[in-house]
């Protein structure tokens, strides 16, 4: 379990420079995806939800839902992500409840249908049972409530690697069972679409929506953002219809996929 990737926040803010608004072109289409969802999850607009973010690092994603109000657990593993979360959480004026522990703690650590909503972004990667870390997911998950479920994609892996000039690596990943390009490959798993839809089918979950993260700022240099303060509220804008493109989202470095799990 590992720190969002790029550090998300929920402002979406351009303010501080082109850099600040790369880094948020990456991932504002899962906070956009995230805030329409929570509006319907409790039984007011405004109510507070119970959110647990399994593997929820340093607290990247944790501490903006704490700033809407929302109840927030993360459960981590590493001590040191645990510390720097509380840290973080302090600084921010919020409270973060923080537990130690795996996907499989889930169940002894927190109640049974406990959470409205459980975050899983880049952790089915890491873990030695995606199916089994899944069903944990969906064991503390409300009847009705969501699963935000975030994962590296193959096709980007192999896409990326062809262009960096690696072309038999690329080969070798598309035909991987476990989208890998070989035994240096630092990355233990990588998901398709269709992978993670029926990983999610098997678990229970049902009305899937996927989106496309990071489609076109992972290939972009960053000479595209030097001297130029607009090309990152561009690119925001253009991350944003590209992640439900439908030629364009299969091709993102990392899929989001939304799931309900029935009242």
């Amino acid at each position: 379990m590992t720190e969002k990737a790029g550090g998300m926040t929920m402002d979406g803010a351009t303010s501080s420079g082109p850099h600040r608004a790369a880094g948020t072109a990456r991932t504002a289409v899962v906070w956009d995806a995230l805030r329409n969802l929570l509006a319907g999850l409790g039984p007011a607009a405004d109510a507070p939800l119970h959110i647990v973010d399994a593997g929820g690092g340093t607290g990247g994603a944790a501490v903006p839902l704490a700033e809407l109000g929302h109840h927030v657990t993360v459960v981590e593993p590493n001590p040191d992500s645990l510390a720097a979360l509380e840290r973080r959480a302090a600084e921010a004026g919020v409270r973060v409840h923080a537990m130690q522990g795996e996907t499989h703690d889930l169940a002894e650590l927190l109640p049974a249908a406990h959470a409205h909503l459980v975050l899983v972004h880049n952790v089915l990667e890491y873990v030695d049972d995606p199916r089994a870390a899944l069903d944990d997911v969906v064991g503390i998950t409300r009847p009705g409530g969501a699963v935000s479920l975030m994962a590296t994609n193959a096709v980007a892996g192999a896409l990326h690697r062809a262009l960096a000039g690696h072309v038999a690596d690329a080969h070798r990943l598309l035909s991987d069972p476990e989208g890998r390009w070989g035994e240096g490959d630092p990355m233990p798993r990588r998901f398709t679409s269709d992978r993670l839809l029926a990983l999610v089918e098997e678990c229970g979950l049902t009305a899937p929506e996927v989106r496309g993260v990071r489609v076109f700022a992972d290939l972009l240099p960053g000479r595209v953002y030097e001297g130029d303060p607009s090309a990152g509220r561009e690119l925001l804008e253009l991350e944003k219809d590209a992640a439900v493109h439908p030629g364009l989202a299969g091709i993102a470095t990392q899929l989001h996929v939304l799931a309900r799990k029935p009242a």
